[in-house]
């Protein structure tokens, strides 16, 4: 997808406003029923300036998604793939996580909304790259673990199984607390004191 190089040009804070005011604005209302009016509004440039960069809502869409992955690529890379201890590595990637969403607070809400995203001009698009990206991650996540930890009469696949069924869970009761990532720091230290308390009882059941 062609971005036209004048946007790539403009200053980080100029970017960062129009990025924020776009996802907002999509997180909101969905890609059909995004303004882009109140794009450039928030954005404050004019909607001249918006195609110019762009040319289409839906080129704007995609670079956003785009963007999206990147931040979630950067993320993936902060995992410490050198720490074994799966308990440990979960917690890492949470604290990870958590400094990620202080920085692109609006990256995970606009990357979820898009799961529930039905417009058939980008619908395809997305849900092909979002599943790779998922995939990589949970790849990533449990790269390196030392399985030998686990008990001998443990089926280590059904413990993993387990294992992302409490912390997926654990996640969406932390996102119906929060209502939004960007308020997500105030619970964080919270949230990670509670997963190690859920960790304590894993590690119980699962490890020698």
């Amino acid at each position: 997808m062609a971005i036209n190089a004048s946007f790539l040009k403009l200053k980080e804070e100029k970017k960062e406003l129009i990025i924020h005011a776009a996802m907002n604005e999509f997180i909101r209302n969905g890609f059909e029923n995004a303004s882009t009016i109140e794009i450039v509004k928030n954005a404050n440039i004019s909607k001249g300036s918006l195609f110019n960069y762009f040319k289409s809502k839906k080129n704007l869409y995609i670079y956003l998604f785009d963007y999206g992955i990147e931040v979630i690529e950067t993320f993936y890379q902060m995992i410490d793939l050198q720490e074994t201890d799966v308990f440990k590595r979960i917690e890492n990637i949470g604290v990870q996580k958590m400094y990620i969403q202080k920085k692109y607070p609006l990256v995970f809400d606009f990357l979820a909304s898009t799961n529930k995203e039905d417009s058939p001009e980008v619908k395809d698009f997305i849900k092909d790259k979002r599943e790779s990206v998922y995939k990589r991650g949970l790849e990533i996540m449990y790269q390196n673990i030392d399985y030998s930890k686990f008990r001998d009469d443990i089926d280590i696949e059904k413990a993993m199984e387990i294992l992302n069924w409490t912390m997926f869970g654990f996640s969406d009761k932390a996102i119906e607390q929060i209502d939004t990532f960007a308020d997500s720091e105030k619970l964080g230290e919270r949230f990670i004191q509670e997963w190690k308390q859920y960790a304590k009882i894993l590690k119980y059941s699962f490890y020698k």
